[in-house]
């Protein structure tokens, strides 16, 4: 093993530095799920009822599959994706249907699926993420399907994933100016690296020089996308995004495992080991995660089936308790019973007041029924916003202050990031529909960053973040404090601006709730549902504590070609402030709460 964790710190320079497929087992199937690991699941099934379940939703997911309309190669602005990945679904739920029963029926399902897929003229390599899925798809199936399947079908299937996948992968890895994902260290990094290991892997006995130069690079340019998960395991593009980077990340590092008999040490990280707090801490108690970035709107936690496999490979029993939760009340996936874990006798509870450092820092505050999430960072990041020292706020069940989350990708412009670009005139990535502070109505810097100075957790949970450069010209220090007051349901938020000149300055957050506004007293009024007619219940109180200042009201709407964001709103307070301090101080509580002083930032 320390040779291996040399050849990868060695960076596999080229694939005659050593045999990358040396141990490669010979016989399929050998990707991910072995015959050694089904035998073991077959013999827990009459043990494990939540085991049983999850076989019989999968069984239930093959079953539709199979009268499932004939893939077709139709983009969608530049993208294939939602054809790689709903072959990809229909592979694994059709291929674990049939490794479970023998039923053949399943494998022509998988036949078939791979025989459409591999006749297509290509699988998108300008959207190289298409490709790679449906790489991983094709590998998986061709794989575990290997003994149903003819030599005609084999070799069909083979020169299609050569020439579709294995082929534009190795172009990419080995042109001149090699392919800008192989040195992200985002999701596309895992997700192209991932998906052509599992390809590569399939045919690796047929097709030895293209697996070797495919597993060499792969390993080569992993750690760059893993050493975002450092020190702690959060992920910079939040936890919504944390799911598809680091399904990759196990898909690429269990394929080698079953195929090889080890990851080239790639999973020996501390941040990866961490990396499955993160979405757990990250999720409110509403069950929607904290929207940072590009994450779906309201987006919810989700299936994470990686979960199994991270506490099977760290010994972290808690994160599959927290999966095995999900599972009793959700559809299993494939990966479910792929990766199962049984239950564990008293699984420690996982501490839901955290704070993640990383390249983009992140607190998640919790006491009673309130949950906030706090972030940092730095507005550069990949599908990031301009939103620095963002919050969102739940209580009671209820998220009450939010992120809009992302527009549609394929909007004009959408990912030009530059100082002023396009992508930032598209309210829902700008920072006026965040829950931030702005200044002459202008956007925070694209380069500006971020970090927390202080975090506290205990009888005063507090953090403070400290943001650099989000104004140039216009603010010499800029601060927010967030600070849970001992009491459940009361959060103090303090920002504190030393500004170079006067300044128009809006404070804002953006709710899903009725306001009615009272000068400094506002209610956050939630709607809901009786007999075909809305009504509101107060809910939530927000109290400005700075002398002068009042709130409004203002609709967060938009036009098309923008998400519209309909019923939704916007608290602000507006007013001219500077040269010197700007303070303003707000505080969040089931009622009206009499005085009190707000200590400065310098006191917390």
């Amino acid at each position: 093993m320390r040779a291996l964790a040399a050849f990868v710190l060695a960076g596999i320079a080229g694939a005659q530095e050593a045999d990358v497929l040396a141990g490669l087992r010979a016989e399929h199937p050998r990707l991910i799920l072995t015959e050694e690991r089904l035998a073991e699941l077959q013999a827990m099934r009459p043990g494990d009822a939540l085991l049983e379940k999850a076989i019989e939703d999968v069984l239930t997911r093959a079953d539709k599959a199979l009268g499932e309309p004939k893939l077709e190669h139709k983009l969608v602005g530049p993208r294939l994706l939602h054809v790689s990945r709903s072959c990809l679904d229909r592979v694994y739920a059709l291929g674990l249907a049939y490794r479970l029963t023998g039923e053949a029926r399943y494998a022509d399902g998988v036949r078939a699926n791979l025989l459409t897929v591999c006749a297509f003229p290509d699988w998108n390599p300008s959207h190289f993420l298409d490709t790679a899925e449906m790489s991983h798809a094709v590998g998986i199936g061709y794989d575990w399907c290997f003994g149903a399947f003819d030599e005609e079908t084999r070799a069909t299937i083979r020169a299609g994933l050569i020439e579709k996948g294995l082929d534009p992968g190795l172009e990419r890895y080995e042109a001149q100016r090699p392919a800008w994902w192989t040195t992200s260290a985002f999701n596309w990094n895992q997700v192209c690296n991932g998906g052509l290991l599992c390809g590569a892997l399939a045919i690796a006995d047929e097709e030895p020089d293209r697996a070797r130069r495919i597993v060499a690079a792969a390993v080569k340019s992993l750690p760059r996308a893993l050493a975002t998960y450092e020190p702690d395991g959060a992920w910079g593009e939040g936890p919504a995004y944390w799911g598809y980077a680091t399904r990759y990340t196990v898909y690429g590092l269990a394929a080698m495992t079953t195929t090889l008999g080890h990851d080239f040490g790639l999973s020996d990280r501390r941040g990866l080991e961490q990396a499955g707090y993160f979405p757990l801490v990250g999720t409110g108690p509403t069950g929607m995660y904290a929207c940072i970035a590009d994450a779906g709107e309201n987006a919810r936690r989700g299936a994470l089936p990686v979960l199994f496999w991270l506490a099977d490979r760290y010994g972290l029993v808690e994160l599959a308790a927290a999966e095995r939760d999900y599972v009793r009340e959700q559809r299993a996936r494939p990966q479910h019973v792929i990766w199962f874990q049984p239950e564990a006798v008293n699984a420690p509870e996982i501490d839901r007041t955290r704070l993640f450092r990383g390249p983009v820092e992140i607190a998640f505050l919790e006491s009673g029924s309130t949950w906030v999430a706090f972030k940092a960072g730095y507005n550069e990041v990949n599908h990031g916003h301009l939103d620095l020292g963002s919050f969102e706020l739940e209580h009671g069940g209820v998220r009450w202050i939010r992120d809009l989350g992302k527009d549609d990708y394929n909007l004009p412009g959408y990912w030009d990031k530059r100082e002023g670009g396009k992508r930032w005139s598209y309210y829902r990535l700008g920072s006026h529909s965040h829950n931030v502070v702005t200044l002459d109505g202008l956007h925070q810097a694209v380069a500006a960053k971020s970090s927390f100075e202080r975090f506290e957790e205990g009888g005063w949970t507090q953090a403070i973040v400290e943001i650099d450069g989000a104004f140039p010209g216009r603010v010499n220090r800029q601060r927010r404090g967030i600070q849970f007051q001992n009491l459940d349901g009361v959060v103090l938020l303090v920002d504190e601006l030393e500004l170079e000149r006067a300044c128009d300055f809006a404070w804002g957050v953006t709710t899903d709730a009725d306001l009615v506004v009272d000068g400094a007293t506002a209610k956050f009024l939630r709607r809901v549902p009786a007999e075909g007619e809305q009504y509101s219940v107060d809910a939530l109180v927000a109290q400005l504590m700075s002398p002068g200042l009042s709130f409004s009201v203002e609709s967060a709407e938009r036009e098309p070609p923008e998400r519209e964001n309909k019923g939704v709103n916007r608290l602000m307070v507006r007013g001219r402030a500077g040269p010197g301090k700007l303070s303003i101080a707000v505080r969040f509580s089931e009622r009206l709460i009499d005085g009190g002083r707000v200590p400065p930032l310098d006191e917390w």
